[in-house]
């Protein structure tokens, strides 16, 4: 304008500066008032105004009321606009003391409030969540005449249904009504999806079909947040009714309707419903982003279906959906997390390859699995690996660490790891103190596992039941059961005595040869009314079959099926061997035939036992009957088993097949005992197959399987 002559005016750069305050450019625009003043121009009201609402837009206070300083000096009279911007910024920072002030500054020049006024600081009072404060601005609105309207009914709409007050919320939509406002489609979504975030449906559900009754028809948002509600919740198959509903009424579900659907049959864990749902997506034209393959790719890895998360996570890369960090992390956590180390490790490669760098949660992700598999140097590799690119290890990565190296057995380093956390300036959680509590007592360092648990109290962290059950399983494997009994009576005190306590205290006792004590233990849980399940009634029968008290096993072998406790393969084994090596084979014959015949699947001990029971009767067909059905159902024979075998055979004098045995003995890892060695050698001597008893010595020689006292040349000269 000023190369061609012309000159701007005031309202010219009252356009300009309102336009720059727009943009979020409010020095620009203070600059321009100055300039203004240098030409000897007046700023009106809308610029003053429109750079103190900029100003406050931008959070910087200060600087508008220099401006609205500057606005009086220049003799230009705030009005109620003005007083609005400063107002709606104050709010807008949680700032309401000022907001009081300028109240009183308000009221000093002789304006009224009006109804923004009273708008933007009942919206403010909920902000902060003061809803008492903002009913109370709202009564003074009234008091001074001034009408609610649409706005004000939204915002205390809004902040009830956010801070848990969709139900006053729904009673206000009934005011507005009788003030003869109709509220729209959008108000009635917010209580819907305010009900839903509350757990509540049936406020929802009705909340829906007030909407009918109001002639106003839910739209396709209403129906997602009733999906979303429902889906958060766990009721998939509701949800997935809405979806159908909405198709019905002639709606057209997006990507959200769809996305939150699929998240949360991916959530709970019904992965065919949520590929049926990503198929009607695709089939619907509609495109899925990084964000539903991330949840479909999630919940396949949670269901264990490797595979098809692999499938999907390649899918979305044919796609051309580029995954993001959060991406890959799912795939690295799912497959870390049963140990396919090779297969997370693999994505982990893909993704710097990608340029991506991985986050805390990918590196603990990856600890965490090799310290699953007993790679702990893989794992400690990984760490230094972190702390070369300033990532920093959280307590969940100390953590995988601790429990890792005390599977391992590493108690001095899982201390080392303990006091890393410490130097990092990390606080140990409950999680920490439980995983080396744990580890500690599985070790048998029970004073170390009391010292931490002291600790742990004394830091205000508190103990809960699977503390003290680590604990009593502690003592009662080292031999301490008074102090185990105290720290069970201390847990019942508490409140925290459950099946699983009794559990193990009872196999503490049963361990021990306490009998007594065990059935007394039995007798109290029913006495508090605390049921015992199937590992209780089979750890006390197992101990009496052990003690050779039959009768007492099968009474309470009886009992549990009259109590709906039905016993299990592990049950049935332990009452089979106990009528087995009390020589009643006839009662152990009989439970093995009634196992079977009710469904339940040896195995590879019941299968034991009974090899064992069928050679001591000289059964061997049957025996070896059962060793085929084992093999075929992928079980494999024990060490006692083998040796039931060969025995039978020896007694039998096939010292052949028992040789053949033998063998296959040992390429499962098993070291065959000399006494077997020497039966199978000295038979086949006796049956006159020297060459073959040769052969066979020099392989119990060579593999250090027989004494190494005594030479090859001795027993040869014996043979």
């Amino acid at each position: 304008m000023a190369q061609k002559g012309l000159h701007a005016d005031a309202f010219t750069y009252s356009a300009l500066v309102n336009g720059l305050c727009k943009n979020r450019r409010s020095e620009e625009a203070k600059s321009l008032l100055t300039e203004m003043s240098s030409l000897g121009l007046t700023p009106d009201i809308s610029a003053f105004t429109a750079l103190i609402d900029g100003f406050m837009q931008e959070g910087n206070a200060e600087e508008a009321f220099r401006v609205r300083d500057m606005m009086v000096a220049s003799g230009v009279r705030p009005n109620m606009i003005t007083f609005n911007n400063l107002i709606r910024g104050f709010c807008k920072m949680g700032r309401m003391e000022k907001v009081v002030e300028l109240l009183d500054e308000i009221d000093r020049m002789g304006w009224k409030p009006d109804v923004m006024t009273y708008n933007l600081i009942i919206e403010g009072h909920f902000r902060r969540q003061n809803p008492d404060e903002a009913f109370q601005i709202l009564e003074k609105m009234k008091r001074q005449n001034l009408q609610p309207n649409f706005h004000t009914y939204n915002a205390i709409v809004n902040g009830l249904c956010h801070g848990g007050g969709s139900e006053r919320a729904a009673s206000i939509l009934q005011e507005m009504t009788e003030q003869g406002l109709e509220p729209n489609v959008a108000l009635h979504t917010t209580i819907i999806a305010g009900f839903c975030r509350e757990g509540d449906f049936e406020g929802a559900s009705k909340m829906f079909d007030t909407m009918s009754e109001r002639g106003v028809l839910p739209d396709a948002f209403c129906y997602n947040a009733l999906i979303a509600g429902l889906c958060k919740a766990g009721k998939t198959d509701e949800a997935r009714n809405c979806l159908v509903l909405m198709r019905e009424r002639g709606l057209v579900p997006n990507e959200f309707s769809y996305g939150v659907l699929l998240h949360g049959f991916s959530k709970v864990g019904e992965m065919d419903e949520a590929d049926r749902c990503f198929q009607e997506m695709l089939a619907a034209g509609l495109k899925p982003n990084d964000v539903i393959y991330t949840s479909l790719v999630d919940g396949h890895c949670k269901a264990g279906n490797f595979k098809e998360a692999f499938s999907t996570f390649r899918s979305m890369l044919e796609r051309g959906i580029l995954p993001d960090v959060q991406a890959y992390s799912v795939l690295i956590n799912g497959f870390s997390k049963v140990g396919k180390m090779e297969e997370a490790v693999q994505i982990f490669s893909e993704l710097q390859e990608k340029g991506l760098n991985p986050d805390v949660f990918i590196y603990t992700a990856l600890i965490s699995g090799f310290c699953k598999t007993g790679e702990l140097q893989k794992a400690f590799q990984l760490l230094d690996e972190m702390s070369s690119k300033g990532i920093d290890p959280t307590v969940v990565t100390y953590n995988s660490l601790i429990d890792g190296l005390l599977k391992s057995g590493d108690v001095e380093k899982a201390k080392e790891s303990f006091q890393g956390i410490l130097q990092k300036g990390l606080a140990p959680t409950g999680v920490t103190y439980t995983v080396m509590i744990d580890g500690l007592c599985k070790l048998g360092n029970i004073p170390e596992a009391f010292f931490l648990f002291d600790e742990m109290l004394s830091k205000g962290i508190p103990a809960d039941n699977f503390h003290y059950n680590v604990l009593v399983a502690g003592c009662c494997k080292v031999g301490m059961l008074d102090r185990a009994l105290e720290l069970f009576d201390e847990m019942s005190s508490k409140g925290f005595a459950n099946t699983l306590s009794f559990n193990t205290l009872l196999d503490g006792f049963c361990k021990l040869g306490k009998l007594n004590e065990a059935n007394q233990l039995l007798q109290s849980m029913v006495d508090r009314t605390i049921k015992p399940n199937i590992v209780t009634y089979t750890t006390v029968i197992d101990c009496l079959c052990k003690a050779a008290k039959m009768d007492e096993a099968k009474r309470l072998f009886l009992e549990m099926q009259e109590k709906q406790v039905m016993p299990n393969a592990v049950t049935y084994t332990s009452l089979i061997d106990g009528y087995s090596q009390g020589g009643n084979m006839v009662e152990a014959f009989t439970l093995f035939d009634e196992m079977v015949k009710k469904g339940i699947v040896p195995d590879d001990i019941t299968y034991g036992v009974m090899i064992h029971a069928y050679c001591k009767v000289g059964d061997l067909a049957r025996a070896f009957k059962l060793h085929e059905k084992m093999t075929e159902s992928g079980g494999k024979l024990g060490l006692s088993s083998y040796e039931s075998l060969i025995s039978g055979l020896c007694e039998k004098g096939d010292f052949s097949v028992a040789s053949r045995l033998l063998r296959g003995m040992a390429e499962q890892g098993f070291r065959p005992r000399d006494e077997t060695c020497v039966a199978i050698i000295h038979g086949l001597h006796n049956m006159g197959y020297v060459d073959e008893a040769k052969q066979l010595l020099g392989t119990a020689v060579d593999r250090d399987w027989m004494p190494k006292d005594i030479s090859l040349s001795d027993l040869a000269s014996a043979l």
